[in-house]
């Protein structure tokens, strides 16, 4: 299998004068990005791997210093790099919870068969969030497992929603 890269989020300034960067995050916790050991930074499809010294919540941000980047010139060669891990080295989560990024390109189909399209992105709306398919017309459908989304199954690549087509 090959492995997947999954973007948790991207250094958006410096912080101090010894390194630092803040960042923003993606993950929720919103400092759970820095719980990794080893990350890779990226830009425009160039990856590499980094050692992530030590990372923290910071006021409502993250901030996070990685090896070797131990000046303010090193680290503003760093702003605007994403962030990201292998899929493997995500936690595992409890049944019936996904990773936003297994759920992408997922097929989406009624619970009468009718197909919709793929998922191709997630949105966080406070209330719950909200999956946009992308099919003959774009629809957003909330994210409300039990009531809308009635099915997730990773190994058919599949979500079932009870959801009328003709909405939205």
């Amino acid at each position: 299998m090959e492995r997947r890269r999954i973007v948790l989020g991207r250094i958006s300034g410096l912080f101090g004068v010894q390194g630092w960067v803040k960042v923003f995050s993606d993950t929720r916790p919103r400092d759970e990005i820095a719980r990794y050991s080893s990350v890779q930074l990226g830009q425009s499809g160039q990856w590499r791997e980094a050692g992530v010294e030590a990372g923290r919540a910071h006021g409502k941000g993250v901030i996070m210093k990685f090896q070797g980047c131990d000046d303010r010139d090193a680290a503003a060669a760093l702003i605007g790099q994403e962030i990201a891990v292998w899929r493997d080295q995500l936690a595992a989560l409890p049944d019936g919870e996904y990773y936003w990024a297994d759920l992408l390109g997922l097929e989406v189909v009624t619970v009468d068969g009718v197909h919709l399209g793929v998922v191709g992105d997630m949105l966080e709306t406070g209330a719950n969030d909200v999956i946009v398919v992308n099919g003959d017309r774009e629809r957003l459908i909330p994210y409300v497992p039990g009531d809308v989304v009635r099915n997730v199954d990773l190994e058919t690549r599949t979500i079932t929603v009870d959801w009328d087509p003709e909405f939205q």
